[in-house]
């Protein structure tokens, strides 16, 4: 009995899930993520490398998911840098433990989530202050420079 190779990446069985769930075809997911028409057809054929940095931020940005899940991490473990080729931040992408902060924050009551800002912001430390813009103060009913 002969063993089947199977020459897609990893990924290709993740992004076909989503393709199912989302409903989208291959070529619609890749003109979304700004990519070749082809591009995901290829990658799921093993024919396209697995993309990296902004190809593959965009592409998941397409397929509604993050870049931890597309390359088969837990989605609270931030990817490797080398997946990112460029600082994590700089791509608008969270860090898993920004991501879990934030889904922690969004189960709060309204309330709670004055006090946590209130903690976070005192335990940052000052903040620095935008450039001064002049501000015109009302004295006797007359605008004073």
């Amino acid at each position: 009995m002969e063993e089947e190779t199977d020459t897609s990446p990893p990924m290709a069985a993740l992004i076909e899930g989503r393709l199912e769930r989302l409903g989208l075809t291959p070529e619609a997911a890749s003109r979304a993520a700004g990519l070749p028409p082809d591009f995901v057809e290829r990658l799921l054929d093993g024919r396209a490398p697995v993309p990296r940095g902004d190809r593959l931020r965009r592409l998941a940005e397409a397929l509604s998911t993050s870049v931890s899940y597309l390359v088969g991490l837990d989605p609270d473990v931030p990817p490797p840098a080398e997946w990112l080729e460029e600082e994590q931040g700089s791509l608008g992408l969270l860090a898993g433990d920004e991501e879990g902060l934030l889904r922690a924050y969004r189960k709060l009551e309204f309330s709670a989530k004055a006090a946590v800002l209130l903690v976070v912001r005192k335990m940052a430390g000052p903040e620095e202050a935008p450039d001064a813009v002049p501000v015109k103060q009302l004295r006797g009913g007359r605008r004073q420079p």
